[in-house]
């Protein structure tokens, strides 16, 4: 579905700057330049907003504030990943890499990963982690979260399905890799199935565990589950043991431009890594992440 909603939105650009330039084929190139690139650039607008944002949302919140020069290379940053990611990648690229779990890989692989994606995305977010996967011959299944706008709890038995599947392909148990919301589906599976043992561990980029400013209008009931400190979440904490949460490392940033303020991707009791600069999508795109992410070694395979 969300695939094929940003298909109409990239086309409806596209047609977006023809227009503009059939009518102004009159007009001096550097106007239609400026025009194009002000059509091209539209989204930055709403993004500047965003970052606008931080220093009021950020509060007495412990993470460092991140200067004014830091946004401002996050918001070009983010200008830029977010048009790659939802004009051309997830409506387009969305099965660019297909699922990789073939049994009997190797004597004893690795763990495979299990890839689950945020709000308003798709599995086509994760390309460079699923190219990178590939080539490793690493077993992976990039998830899809639908219904788009329904509970994060509606989302159980997809990530349930995913792992079933690495695991069946690996023998063991898999990493997660969360971005955004889909940390908070991951926490919902390991609620709603106890299955602790079935993961060897947790990592979420950018997830709101306490919620998010923005949340307040968020649209469907996902949307209202990460308001800050929803009635959702805290449920969600209150079943979580501290031999659950010791499974995750949660990575966040002061110049994230969703999750606001910034410690609320922080989870307590986890491993918390703190990423100075690094905006929202950008953290599921981060080379450095996916090299720590992956390049992580479980404990040897009791036998």
């Amino acid at each position: 579905m969300i695939a094929s909603l940003q298909r109409a939105t990239s086309l409806l650009l596209v047609a977006a700057v023809l227009g503009w330039l059939a009518w102004s084929r009159t007009e001096p190139w550097a106007i239609q330049l400026l025009g194009t690139l002000i059509l091209l650039a539209s989204h930055s607008v709403a993004l500047a907003a965003q970052f606008a944002l931080l220093t009021w949302i950020h509060g007495d919140d412990p993470a460092p504030r991140a200067s004014i020069l830091l946004r401002l290379q996050a918001w070009l940053q983010e200008s830029i990943v977010a048009a790659r990611v939802f004009l051309w990648e997830q409506p387009w690229q969305v099965n660019r890499h297909p699922d990789q779990v073939a049994d009997g890989a190797a004597s004893d692989p690795p763990p495979g990963v299990v890839l689950i994606h945020g709000f308003i995305c798709n599995r086509g977010l994760w390309n460079p982690w699923m190219k990178r996967l590939r080539a490793d011959g690493r077993s992976f299944v990039a998830v899809n979260l639908e219904p788009v706008f329904g509970s994060i709890d509606e989302y159980v038995p997809i990530v349930d399905d995913a792992v079933r599947r690495v695991t069946a392909a690996t023998g063991r148990p898999p990493v997660l890799v969360c971005h955004s919301m889909g940390g908070l589906a991951a926490r919902a599976w390991l609620r709603a199935t106890n299955a602790d043992a079935r993961v060897a561990r947790v990592f979420t980029l950018g997830s709101p565990h306490h919620g998010t400013w923005l949340a307040r209008w968020g649209h469907g009931r996902n949307g209202r589950q990460m308001q800050l400190d929803s009635t959702w979440l805290q449920s969600l904490a209150v079943n979580e043991a501290a031999e659950r949460r010791a499974r995750f490392t949660c990575y966040y940033s002061n110049c994230d431009n969703i999750v606001m303020p910034t410690s609320s991707a922080a989870l307590p009791g986890a491993e918390n890594r703190f990423i100075a600069g690094v905006p929202h999508l950008a953290l599921a795109r981060d080379a450095a992440i996916m090299e720590q992410v992956l390049g992580w070694t479980p404990p040897p395979r009791a036998a």
